[in-house]
């Protein structure tokens, strides 16, 4: 069977998962951490057995913090999102949780509301500018591909395909957000450019090998069979690229530390839509856009 034959099923299982994806921050939205909103950050490791939640969030209230939010790491590590605080209070906190005695204080980090609000301004127009580059980009690379596709439509195809793999790891954030406490921070941000960049990287070696297919055959095949073949010699070498990284990262996920394990999560997930995307999307694309101006 050939691979542009499951054109419809990649179509609705991508149209489904995006859906799901959009639904999901519909519903419940991301869980900004405290480089968005502003607001301070303690990660400490218990000396002996960390206690439990309860009894933690009894002893920050007596310290005057209400609206605490712990996320506990390891067997014995803790990291508590507050809000905006000075030196006085995070003494005082640190005091309430047992003191150097009991816990080993790892990082503290303040972040003031304007400057989280910038951040949040700054990532997502890095995002947008980097998907509008990339598309510029493919344009003025195949701008002498003319026949049967034209070089503009490479870079739509591309740029669906690329929302198509930032949408599916936001969305499973927003699940997680909601679900497991997860939040999203200038690291998640630096993930979604990462899995742009590779994601298109390997769009582009199937398009190249679309482009030098065309000048071999010419008009000798169509353009589908000329699609397949591009597929069939990239799939291997795409796949190939892809596991490497996705290994590592899921090395990262299980043995890295709690501030990188959902950076690493995050480009696990990216990568492998990426790299589906490109093999079944973006190029899917193309014949699904090419079959539209024969029958127009």
């Amino acid at each position: 069977m050939k691979i542009i034959d499951f054109r419809k099923i990649t179509y609705i299982v991508s149209g489904i998962l995006v859906a799901a994806s959009l639904l999901s921050l519909a519903v419940w939205g991301l869980k900004l951490g405290i480089d968005f909103t502003g607001g301070s950050l303690l990660e400490a490791e218990y000396i002996g057995v960390r206690p439990e939640n309860k009894v933690i969030s009894d002893a920050l209230s007596k310290a005057g913090i209400e609206d605490a939010h712990l996320q506990p790491t390891g067997e014995k590590g803790l990291m508590v999102r507050l809000p905006n605080i000075d030196e006085e209070k995070h003494q005082e906190i640190l005091v309430s949780l047992g003191g150097h005695k009991v816990l080993t204080e790892k990082q503290f980090t303040s972040i003031g509301p304007t400057i989280g609000k910038e951040l949040r301004q700054n990532s997502l127009w890095a995002i947008a500018a980097v998907m509008l580059a990339i598309v510029a980009y493919i344009a003025w690379a195949f701008r002498h591909v003319s026949k049967p596709i034209a070089s503009w439509k490479y870079g739509i195809a591309a740029l669906v395909a690329l929302i198509h793999d930032v949408m599916i790891p936001t969305g499973i954030f927003a699940v997680l957000g909601h679900f497991k406490g997860v939040t999203i921070d200038t690291l998640f941000v630096t993930a979604l450019l990462t899995i742009l960049g590779f994601s298109v990287h390997d769009t582009i070696v199937v398009f190249d090998r679309i482009r030098e297919n065309l000048k071999k055959i010419g008009q000798r095949e169509n353009f589908e069979e000329v699609v397949e073949k591009s597929l069939r010699q990239t799939i291997g070498r795409s796949i190939n690229t892809s596991l490497t990284v996705m290994l590592a990262m899921l090395a990262l996920y299980i043995f890295g530390g709690a501030t990188t394990k959902y950076f690493a999560l995050a480009i696990l997930v990216g990568v492998f839509f990426g790299t589906y995307s490109s093999i079944f999307i973006a190029s899917f694309i193309l014949i699904t856009w090419h079959k539209w101006s024969l029958n127009g």
